[in-house]
């Protein structure tokens, strides 16, 4: 029999390494091929590695909760064919002449910038840092997600190799460094009130910046609560929360529009586009769309900032909030979506939307978002302030649609009718974005919905 060898997939250009969540298959059990061996999790989504063969998995590499790097083996999966035969897909095929530096990458300093990356999403915001100097003194390893969030804190090479790890073999997690950020910080409060002479030598230590992770579960005394510890993509969506609202001066317009014409045109031609398209349109692609034509509109809606400089995206990428089973959000990506047809929308909001759900996104699904929507009418809210997706910078909101009486201008005079209405609310970093061009871009916005045209045949 042959010895199949399962890597750890490329999960995309950024992504180095991934938890392995769950082994889903054991050894001594027989697979087939796309059936799924293992979930896996990255600083930036969910994922499964799925069998590309079939035959019997007889050895599993690495434990649940183990740090992986892309391209490791993680599995030996025993197939059909000769007993000397070993399999090893997508292996990098080794450099003939390798220099000393290269056989000893450790030893190295890295001296590229890296990205402080807190995923969920797309574009989640990137705090760029010199990377830290890969340890000399030691071999022992660092994820790039811990030299940065030590290089943000300050922290010392020397001082990140006494911080004890729970890893596999003694590795250092996210979690271990902030624990230990949060004891410094707590330690070095208690110290500033020590007499003077406990500390003949005081070594002077960086402050720590505030770490907004969810405390360590303990018993609750009085017995009236519950302590839940946050999941990992809970504490990345709480990290990533904070951090935009620190980044950015947020501020919020809102918008009134009367989108009856647009809910009639819907119910007319939802059956027949279901069975042309063979794709159930929703509202969602329609406000893509009318979101897509503001932003050709006022393109400096579509930036970013880095520094002092305003970075304009030629590209039309819109990110749209989605809630997942487990009660948290990710932000999947349609990417170039002014090229795209209603009906490409709506094939793209359904695709993506489904596979969110079902935890079938990769971290291509979720980068380079230049926009954000977010449909907070799905739940029944009729409006909101959402924060900013960074690097972008601005959200919108999207309320629900409700029969309301309203005011009719007409030929023969005013009126009240029964019209469906809903808010629209804009959140944008004041940066960059004004109250002119984010007001202007919202009304727009609102424009195109309520002058949607009820013989359109798409």
């Amino acid at each position: 029999m042959a010895k199949f060898q399962l890597l750890l997939p490329k999960m995309g250009e950024s992504v180095a390494e991934a938890t392995i969540v769950k082994w889903v298959k054991k050894p001594g059990d027989t697979v087939e091929a796309d059936d799924t061996i293992a979930e896996i999790a990255t600083d930036k989504v969910d994922s499964e590695i799925p069998s590309p063969v079939s035959g019997k998995l007889v050895e599993i590499l690495f434990n649940e909760d183990d740090v992986v790097e892309v391209g490791k083996v993680i599995a030996i999966i025993e197939i059909e064919g000769e007993e000397t035969a070993v399999e090893t897909p997508q292996q990098p095929a080794p450099q003939q002449e390798a220099s000393p530096a290269a056989e000893q990458p450790v030893q190295t300093p890295v001296q590229e910038q890296e990205s402080y990356s807190i995923p969920g999403t797309d574009q989640l915001a990137q705090r760029e840092v010199q990377a830290a100097p890969s340890i000399s003194s030691s071999v022992r390893f660092y994820s790039p997600l811990v030299r940065n969030i030590a290089v943000a804190e300050g922290i010392t090479n020397e001082e990140l190799d006494s911080i004890p790890g729970t890893g596999a073999d003694g590795r250092l997690t996210k979690d271990d460094l902030m624990a230990y950020l949060e004891n410094r910080a707590t330690s070095g409060n208690q110290q500033v009130q020590q007499p003077r002479a406990a500390q003949p030598q005081p070594v002077p230590q960086p402050v720590a910046k505030p770490v907004y992770t969810s405390p360590v579960g303990t018993a609750s005394t009085s017995g009236n609560e519950e302590i839940i510890e946050m999941d990992r993509m809970r504490k990345l969506i709480a990290d990533h929360m904070v951090m935009s609202k620190q980044v950015s001066p947020h501020v919020s317009s809102f918008v009134e529009a009367d989108v009856t014409n647009l809910v009639m045109w819907r119910d007319k031609i939802k059956n027949s586009f279901e069975q042309r398209e063979k794709e159930k349109i929703t509202f969602t692609p329609i406000f893509v769309e009318a979101v897509v034509k503001a932003i050709k509109d006022f393109p400096l809606i579509n930036v970013s900032v880095k520094n002092s400089q305003i970075i304009r995206k030629k590209d039309i990428n819109i990110s749209m909030a989605t809630a997942l089973p487990s009660g948290n959000l990710i932000t999947p990506v349609i990417k170039n979506a002014d090229q795209l047809n209603l009906a490409g929308l709506t094939r793209a909001v359904n695709d993506l939307a489904n596979r969110a759900r079902n935890n079938k996104l990769s971290p291509d699904d979720i980068k380079d978002g230049t926009f954000t929507i977010t449909n907070i009418g799905t739940f029944g809210n009729i409006m909101g302030t959402p924060i900013i997706n960074q690097p972008q910078v601005a959200i919108l909101a999207i309320g629900a649609i409700k029969k309301k009486p309203a005011v009719i201008e007409t030929p023969q005079g005013d009126m009240i009718a029964i019209r469906q209405m809903m808010y629209l609310s804009l959140s944008y970093d004041h940066r960059v974005v004004d109250g002119m061009l984010g007001g202007s871009f919202l009304k727009r916005i609102a424009d195109y919905l309520e002058n949607w045209d009820v013989k359109r045949e798409e």
